[in-house]
Formats: structure tokens, C-alpha cells, sequence
């Protein structure tokens, strides 16, 4: 038991550590001209190439279980993989990497709301009291008592585009499925690739990117290199290594690891691009982040969130 907690942690912590990669690497093509749809494109296909064969293997023929669980691998293609990365790069082409994600992690308050709403699960005092610390802390990080902190209102939107899209994730994902969650994940990844790829081709999304390279702080590489360590690392890697933590120590453990990748993308944002938050948003970031434990430890056992979450925290994807 103690092995597979030991295990569990460090398969968590490099989930954590590599979603939190994503805007940082994304944000210098950005900055040289690709648009957020093509990046996202980019990503989610290379992802879904890797993730192919261990989707194969683990469906073992069972190919009916596509079809089976079609609404939610269409659910999972397009509002988790396509609509909350569409987001999230949008908002980090307008914002810092951090402030955007840090927006994003509102998302279990979200959900809160829709369960009580929808289902008539009434959140504890705990809950409540976490939903109210995690508001205000969006208020600190958004700067809206001082306003000494410039956000951009059009990243403000698109973060919280992000946000509606990651508490989808929060809730199909706790839905009982017979699909295996790597195969969930790969096959969620190569339909969202295809229907970016013909929203791109139809128009209805700006698609465009060169050559250009790009920078990170004083150093340049190639456009390729950030393009395939976002697929590779930030993406099927993290995807992989959160599905293996979260077997290992559960939904709920899990999540609060997953809480780091925050933490992972202030540091590399800052390291790699040079952007640091100001205190005003330190602060509330930290609001932000009690605020979720307190949303996840006020939650009832039986609630849907309790659910096993295999796919471990973001993405992520941020």
C-alpha cells in the first residue's frame, strides 16, 4: 500500500508538473504569429499519434465500446479537448500563463453550482464556504478592487471559456463508462484533432502558423521544438502519468495534487518567458487554490465528483 502511494505521488506530481508546460509552451508561437486554433491542432494531434497505440491496446478489439459511449467520447472531443484548449491558448495569447490557468481552476466552483442546480446536491457549509474563498480570490487575481493590475478583458473572456469547458470535463468525466480511460483519452483527442481540422478547413476557425522561431526569455529554437514538446510532454505524457496517479491514490487525492500544475506553470512561465504575477495576484491565487480544497474536502462521499477521475487533473490541459 505504501509502494503504491509512493507510486501514485510521483506519477501525479509529473502529471502536474508537465500540464503545467502547456501555456508556457504555446504562449512564443503566439507571440510570432500562430493563431490559438492551429497550436491547439497542433498539440491535440500529435497527442493523439501518440496516445494511438496504447488506445488500441487497451480497447483489445472492443471497438463496439466507441460506439457504445458515443455521446461521451463526443462530449470529451470536443468540449474537453477542442472547446477548454481553444480556451485556455486564447487566453494565454491575452494574459499571463498563470493568471489564465488560475482562472480555469474555478471550475469546481462551477460544478458546484450545476449540481446543486441540476441535481439538488446542496453543498455543505465547507463546500459554500470554499465556493465563496475561490470567488473573491478570482476577484484579487483580476484586480478589480485596485485596479492596478492591467487584464485583458478579451483574456479575461476566454479564460472563463476555458473554465466552463474544464467543469464539462469535471462532470462527464465522473459519468460510469465501460471505455477505458486511456481510450477515452486517445479517442477523444484524434475526434477533437478532426473537428478542429474541419472547422479550420470550413473557416469557421482562424487557422495559420509559420516558421518563424521563436524565444524563450534570450534563448531561440526552432517553431517545431515547443510544438512537439507541448504534444509529447504537456500532453499525452501528462494525460498518461495522471491516468496512472490517480488509479494509484484515488479521485480525490489525486485532485489535490493536481493543484500543483499551477504552481508548475508560475515557475516555468516565469523561468521560460520571463512573467511574474503581482502580489495582489499571488494572493489571490492562493484564495483560489484554498478555495478548491475547500470545495473538494467539504464534498460528500456519494457526490459525482467522487467518482474515479482516471484522467487525473487539467490538461490540463491547460
Amino acid at each position: 500500500m505504501r509502494r503504491d502511494m509512493r507510486l501514485g505521488l510521483l506519477w501525479s506530481f509529473l502529471a502536474a508538473a508537465t500540464f503545467g508546460f502547456s501555456g508556457t509552451l504555446a504562449r512564443p508561437l503566439l507571440d510570432t504569429g500562430w493563431s490559438p486554433a492551429a497550436v491547439v491542432l497542433c498539440r491535440v494531434t500529435i497527442a493523439s499519434l501518440v496516445l494511438l497505440p496504447v488506445t488500441v491496446k487497451a480497447l483489445r478489439g472492443r471497438w463496439s465500446l466507441l460506439r457504445t459511449e458515443g455521446r461521451l467520447v463526443a462530449t470529451y472531443g470536443a468540449v474537453v479537448v477542442a472547446f477548454t484548449q481553444f480556451g485556455y491558448y486564447s487566453a494565454v495569447a491575452h494574459m499571463d500563463v498563470a493568471v489564465a490557468l488560475l482562472i480555469e481552476y474555478t471550475a469546481p466552483v462551477l460544478v458546484l453550482g450545476w449540481l446543486w442546480l441540476r441535481h439538488g446536491q446542496r453543498p455543505t457549509r465547507l463546500t459554500a464556504a470554499g465556493a465563496v474563498v475561490a470567488i473573491v480570490g478570482l476577484l484579487f487575481v483580476l484586480d478589480v478592487f485596485s485596479g492596478s493590475v492591467q487584464v485583458s478583458t478579451v483574456g479575461i473572456l476566454w479564460a472563463l471559456t476555458a473554465m466552463v469547458g474544464c467543469a464539462v470535463y469535471f462532470v462527464s468525466s465522473a459519468q460510469p463508462a465501460a471505455l477505458p480511460p486511456v481510450a477515452l483519452a486517445g479517442s477523444g483527442m484524434l475526434l477533437g484533432a478532426a473537428l478542429l481540422a474541419l472547422l479550420g478547413l470550413s473557416g469557421l476557425l482562424e487557422m495559420h502558423g509559420n516558421t518563424a522561431p521563436v524565444h524563450f526569455r534570450e534563448v531561440e529554437a526552432p517553431f517545431w521544438v515547443p510544438l512537439v514538446l507541448v504534444g509529447v510532454v504537456a500532453t499525452a505524457v501528462a494525460y498518461l502519468s495522471g491516468i496512472h496517479g490517480s488509479r494509484l491514490l484515488g479521485s480525490r487525492l489525486a485532485s489535490f495534487v493536481a493543484l500543483l500544475e499551477v504552481l508548475a506553470a508560475l515557475v516555468t512561465a516565469w523561468l521560460l518567458l520571463g512573467q511574474s504575477p503581482q502580489l495582489i495576484q499571488v494572493l489571490g491565487g492562493l484564495g483560489i487554490l484554498a478555495g478548491v480544497v475547500l470545495v473538494k474536502l467539504g464534498e460528500p462521499e456519494e457526490t459525482v465528483l467522487e467518482q474515479p477521475d482516471p484522467d487525473g487533473g487539467r490538461v490540463l490541459v491547460a
